[in-house]
Parts: structure tokens; sequence; C-alpha cells
């Protein structure tokens, strides 16, 4: 679930619950991207900057309507477009995310992915390591690997979060190392496995925020070019 949000957003803390509800419910089979961008992302004067390079994009090719949105696996659900969002658009609003979620949680997926992480606290240097490994044939020729860096634990401000400058921010993007749309997969047929090893450098903030590096998040994914996610 990428959601779009920003601290300005005064119902964006109810699609923060939302979807901690799906991830607690589902916690091996939910991940959550909080995208902090549009208009109610941009600080004030002595606020943190939480957004991203990447987050205008993302948003834009949801075609979402107002904030907070998120998309499922960047997927269409006829019927359940955010209002005020033309039909195919893969943009929701929080009311319809647990239904939809539910609905593909039951479906089955081609591909099967692991990750894990280790860092140097010594160099800062973060080793990522990610297998993907298909079950059956892709349509497409060349899938796309997504690697989303996150912070979580990070307090600041939110309206409508009733906490102030406290209120903890979770799951936010904060990088992704292969860009925008992710690295090619050029083996996509029954039997594939892409294994690779990414040495990524920590920086000490993100935009002037802190890292802290025990609060660091690594989700990955594999998206059928820059749209459908088959898995993550």
């Amino acid at each position: 679930l990428e959601e779009f949000t920003g601290i300005h957003c005064q119902f964006c803390p109810q699609g923060h619950a939302i979807a901690q509800a799906m991830k607690d419910n589902n916690p091996d089979d939910v991940f959550l991207v909080n995208v902090h961008t549009g208009g109610y992302a941009t600080p004030a004067a002595g606020e943190p900057d939480f957004r991203t390079a990447f987050g205008q994009a993302l948003a834009d090719q949801s075609q979402l309507a107002g904030y907070p949105a998120g998309t499922i696996n960047r997927e269409n659900f006829p019927g359940s477009e955010q209002n005020g969002s033309p039909d195919g658009a893969t943009g929701q609003g929080r009311g319809t995310w647990s239904n939809t979620g539910s609905t593909l949680l039951g479906n089955s997926s081609y591909l099967n992915m692991a990750v894990e992480a280790d860092i140097d606290v010594q160099t800062n240097v973060m080793t990522i390591h990610v297998e993907t490994y298909y079950t059956g044939n892709s349509p497409q020729a060349t899938n796309k690997l997504n690697v989303y860096i996150l912070q979580n634990n990070t307090t600041g401000p939110q309206t409508g979060g009733n906490a102030g400058n406290n209120y903890v921010h979770q799951h936010r993007l904060v990088d992704m190392p292969f860009g925008q749309w992710g690295a090619d997969i050029t083996s996509t047929t029954t039997g594939s496995f892409d294994d690779r090893t990414i040495a990524y450098t920590i920086p000490a903030d993100y935009n002037g925020v802190a890292v802290e590096l025990a609060d660091l998040e690594v989700v990955v994914s594999v998206a059928e070019g820059n749209q459908y996610i088959v898995s993550g």
C-alpha cells in the first residue's frame, strides 16, 4: 500500500490508522510505504520536510483526487477509484483500502520475493540482498525491481493527529536506490531467479531530517513496467 500523505492533511491520520490495521492483521503479507507529497506535504518555516524526489510522480500516476489516497499494488479496482478520479485510476480513498486489499490478498502471484538487509554501523553502508524467483511466466519480458528505504518513529507535526509536533510518523519513504521506477529484471519466465546485492550508503539526514539507523526499514517489490506490482 503506497499511501499519499502530508503533515498538513487533516484526515491523513485516519488513513495511517486504517493502513496500520491492515498491516497488523496481515503482518507478513501487507507492506506500507507512506509517501509525503503534494501541497499538504509542503512544510512551513521550521517544520521538517518529509518529501522525496519520487513522491510527485508516484502520486500523479495514481490519478488521485485528494489526500489521503492510496494505491494497492498500483492496481485498478473498478468502482473503487477515489471520488473525483477517472475510471481506471489506481488511487483510492481510505474507505476502500481494507476491502480491495482483502480481495488482492486472496490472489496468487507468479513470483516470490525475499529480502534481507544489514548495516555496518562503522561505515553507514547498508547491504541489501534481494532474491526474486518466478513460479510462473510474466506477461512482460522485462519487469522492474523496486527498493524502498523507509524510516519509522520520526516525530513531527501532523494536522489532525492530536499530538501537536510529536506525532509519530511511520513507514516514511526516504529513498529509492534504484530510482523512480526500479531496475530491470530481464528473465521473467518460470524458473527464472534474480539475485542481487545493493551497497547503499546511508546519509546523515534526508532533507535535514536526521537518520536513525535503528528505525530504517526496507521494502521491495516487482512491477510490470511502472504500474502493476506483482508482489513484494
